[in-house]
């Protein structure tokens, strides 16, 4: 007797993603691969303390967000959970000037608070294409969501772990991707790090 295994036919590649808006064709998992490449190499980047070639990974309008997030009551989490961009306080609301201004200081050797500099790890999964612009077979713009885990150590006995999400649109230009946006999402309400001198 065949068992109920073998009778039930697999689900279509693009029902199994659970992201019905893009097919799962074989240009969208090399789309994701190049991504991923991307997100690797920035990662080391940050993680070596190469923050001038990080820069380079942004475009020129990049927008740069980290909202705070608030205890609101059930139902309310859409509306109210996290600050939004350009309105109030959030950890971060930058620009590509500002983000220049912050490795500047850092790089002067003496930041307060990266003297000496930290010891930080970032790793990056969860990595899905949301969106592609004009299509996948000639996209010039991606949306992507991932999940991040930062990892800081610094001086002896300060230990940080940030987990969170990022949704980012990557634009393709002449010499590859480059970050044109990036919200971070922190799964904390309250900041347990003393700053925010790592860049997400």
């Amino acid at each position: 007797m065949s068992s109920a295994l073998t009778q039930t036919k697999p689900f279509a590649a693009q029902e199994r993603a659970g992201n019905p808006s893009i097919a799962r064709t074989e240009r969208y998992y090399r789309l994701k691969a190049d991504v991923e490449d991307f997100y690797y190499y920035e990662a080391d980047l940050l993680d070596a303390r190469r923050f001038r070639e990080w820069l380079d990974l942004l475009t020129e309008d990049i927008s740069y967000f980290m909202p705070i997030r608030r205890n609101v009551k059930f139902g309310q989490h859409e509306a109210r959970e996290n600050t939004k961009r350009g309105e109030g306080i959030s950890w971060f609301d930058e620009d590509k000037w500002t983000l220049t201004k912050r490795v500047d200081q850092i790089l002067t050797g003496v930041h307060y608070a990266e003297e000496p500099l930290s010891r930080i790890t970032h790793m990056v999964t969860n990595v899905q294409i949301k969106d592609a612009r004009p299509n996948l077979d000639q996209a010039e713009e991606l949306d992507v969501a991932s999940r991040i885990l930062v990892y800081q150590n610094r001086v002896e006995y300060e230990t940080y772990t940030l987990v969170g999400r990022r949704n980012d649109t990557l634009r393709l230009v002449e010499n590859g991707w480059k970050v044109c946006r990036r919200e971070i999402i922190l799964e904390q309400n309250i900041l347990l790090a003393k700053n925010l001198t790592m860049f997400f």
